[in-house]
């Protein structure tokens, strides 16, 4: 399979002066459903498979596609103010939104959950660590988009937690809060251009 950075570009990768300088902005989309070969769809579909059965439980089908593309979208939009000339594909930040979304929803029902809240406090505590061992250990790996679909998540989660119809609000804050970071990233591509040439 070819995974080079110019054919990974062809079909939709993201990459950060594409998305800011071109307009392009469909790639924050289409990089979710793009992967660098079999052990990397592995690792997702597996994550997916764990944690995403759950979380269908807890959610209805419009929350969980809502939490899981928007926790996406945010981390492929930090991945390219993080690393703005680096080719990006995966759907990991998208994956961490999930795994946010159930910690979002057990950390508002923490009182009624007593025990099974630490335990799975715990758990989720240990997978944070792992993978950001990982993230550290391997160069491949985008933290800042980890983190960000985590962060979306646990936010997406506890406010439909609280009420599924909360879902509307994360929808409309998640998207003028990325319409914000999105205005201001050519400047900062301008400026980094700049001190490149």
């Amino acid at each position: 399979m070819d995974t080079s950075s110019e054919y990974l570009l062809t079909i939709g990768a993201n990459y950060g002066p594409a998305v800011v300088l071109n307009g392009e902005i469909w790639r924050l989309f289409t990089a979710m459903f793009l992967h660098g070969g079999l052990e990397h769809i592995a690792m997702n579909m597996l994550s997916l498979w764990f944690v995403g059965r759950v979380v269908e439980v807890w959610f209805d089908k419009i929350s969980y596609l809502s939490i899981y593309l928007i926790s996406g979208l945010m981390g492929g939009l930090i991945s390219i103010y993080m690393h703005p000339v680096t080719v990006g594909i995966g759907a990991s930040g998208a994956i961490f939104g999930i795994f946010g979304a159930m910690a979002g929803i057990v950390i508002v029902h923490r009182k009624r959950m007593e025990a099974q809240f630490k335990a799975f406090i715990r758990d989720f505590g240990i997978i944070l660590l792992l993978n950001l061992v990982i993230g550290v250990v391997f160069e491949s790996v985008d933290l800042s988009a980890h983190i960000a679909g985590l962060i979306m998540g646990i936010i997406g989660g506890a406010m439909v937690g609280k009420s599924p119809k909360n879902i509307i609000l994360f929808i409309v804050i998640s998207t003028l809060i990325m319409s914000f970071i999105y205005s201001y990233l050519p400047s900062l591509y301008v400026t980094n251009y700049e001190m490149l040439y």
